[in-house]
């Protein structure tokens, strides 16, 4: 007999001020902290060719002051008043978020007001902010082996530019845009008729309606963004590719499937797929080659979840003295396992137990509420998800793991790149006299474990719907 499982409900006011604002509240007394969540629907999808990394560039761009707040200031306030804070972009949105003791509620919306109302698009910013980018790009993926190299699978899996290239974007296209060129999309993108304020935690509803009325009901609102195209045909864009690394100690490899949209049937039976696959030391992957072969350093994997078509990316590092191929055979026959055979019941049953117990220890989280209730008003405008969506895995069942698994992951519609250290180049070396002793033998390969990190994913790949989480400059 299946078990019922049921999460406590959490509270939920929806309404829109006049300019197009959405906003929800999550009122609960039970810890005295408020968090606030702005999330502005613009990310990597809404740019067009030539014009790149427009959306991460203004998540450095809003901090650097606005009419009544100095350069960098955001971080001082909110510091000084205890608080936490930060922004991240991905293909879908741009978000900005804050945690506070509950009564430093007026400062949080006081700051995101001012921000969204009065941004200081400025030459000197825009060079300065520019640059910060730059430099994050040459730490986070320039300099790290494997991440440049795995940017290309959203290349070999899309065919659709809003949907294939990176978060991070070209820096060419960065250094081509000028101040009028960000100034119209702040203008169309930052307007509050493409963005949602959510607010849970410890506060007032009415004092809070009244502040946001206070702090928000002037700002303009503008006509809403060109709509985006995200259709992309069943193929990959290409199957195998082979990347040089100079920065790569060891060779890797990784797998990369176009998979359906979020909350379609599909992508919930393939999000549990992943679970099964990949995802904890008692994963199927994990116990056949980290603890059962012993053949790979890491292997890793994700779903890149989108309002159009998403992906499922597999990433592996292998022992030195591994054959690469025979990972990935043993990867794709575990695959064909699961497409065959699907899940036991004891899988099912851990699985089930695995989203119960998360969703009721994520739902302790105030900015976990805020976030999620802002998302779901975002894409799908219904917050009321936060209370059901649980509920829509479930009610997945095993056959349906199986024949999802069998439509979209065991077939040959997927990609494989292949990461290969680049020969190093180096002057020719003199050779012995003959009374010098020879050079010893090389010591084995060192490969690095994955950084510390919750903002990247595998290897410092920055994760597909967090993409690149910065402390702006």
């Amino acid at each position: 007999m299946q078990k019922t499982f049921q999460v406590p409900h959490t509270p939920i006011e929806q309404f829109s001020l006049g300019n197009g604002l959405r906003v929800v509240l999550n009122e609960d007394h039970s810890v005295p902290v408020v968090s606030v969540a702005v999330y502005y629907d613009v990310g990597s999808r809404n740019e067009r060719e030539g014009r790149t990394g427009f959306a991460h560039l203004f998540e450095h761009m809003m901090f650097q002051g606005s009419e009544n707040v100095p350069k960098a200031a955001h971080f001082q306030y909110i510091s000084n008043a205890g608080g936490t804070m930060n922004g991240t972009t991905s293909s879908e949105r741009t978000n900005y978020f804050e945690t506070l003791p509950a009564s430093q509620l007026p400062l949080a919306l006081w700051l995101e007001s001012d921000r969204m109302r009065s941004l200081s698009v400025t030459q000197e910013n825009l060079d300065n902010q520019r640059e910060a980018v730059k430099e994050e790009k040459r730490l986070r993926y320039d300099n790290q082996p494997y991440v440049n190299g795995f940017l290309r699978l959203f290349e070999m899996c899309f065919r659709n530019h809003a949907n294939a290239h990176s978060t991070i974007g070209s820096m060419e296209d960065l250094d081509a845009a000028t101040v009028a060129d960000i100034r119209e999309f702040f203008r169309i993108y930052y307007a509050p008729n493409n963005a949602v304020l959510a607010i849970a935690g410890d506060f007032d509803m009415a004092a809070t309606r009244s502040m946001i009325e206070k702090y928000f009901v002037t700002i303009p609102s503008q006509p809403p963004p060109p709509p985006v195209d995200v259709s992309e045909p069943v193929k990959v864009a290409q199957h195998r590719d082979t990347f040089l690394d100079k920065l790569a100690p060891v060779p890797a490899f990784a797998l990369g499937w176009k998979i359906p949209e979020r909350r379609s049937p599909d992508f919930y039976a393939l999000s549990l797929a992943s679970h099964l696959l990949f995802e904890g030391e008692s994963a199927r992957l994990y116990l056949k080659l980290v603890k059962g072969e012993e053949s790979v350093v890491q292997i890793q994997g994700g779903i890149d979840e989108r309002r159009g078509p998403s992906g499922l990316l597999i990433v592996v590092i292998p022992k030195p003295d591994s054959e690469g191929a025979q990972i990935r055979d043993a990867i794709l026959t575990e695959i064909k396992d699961l497409a065959t055979l699907g899940p036991s019941d004891d899988e099912m049953e851990k699985l089930r137990n695995n989203l119960f117990n998360s969703a009721v220890r994520s739902r302790q989280s105030s900015l976990f509420r805020a976030q999620q209730l802002a998302e779901f008003a975002l894409y799908d405008n219904d917050p009321e998800l936060f209370n059901s969506d649980l509920a829509n895995y479930l009610k997945i069942t095993a056959d349906q793991i199986r024949d999802a698994v069998a439509n979209f992951l065991d077939t040959d519609n997927r990609v494989l790149l292949e990461i290969v250290p680049a020969p190093q180049e180096s002057a020719a070396a003199a050779p012995l006299g003959p009374d010098e002793p020879e050079q010893p033998a090389a010591p084995p390969p060192q490969v690095p474990t994955a950084p510390d990190d919750p903002t990247t994913g595998p290897l410092g790949l920055p994760r597909p719907q967090a993409e690149s989480a910065i402390e702006s400059t």
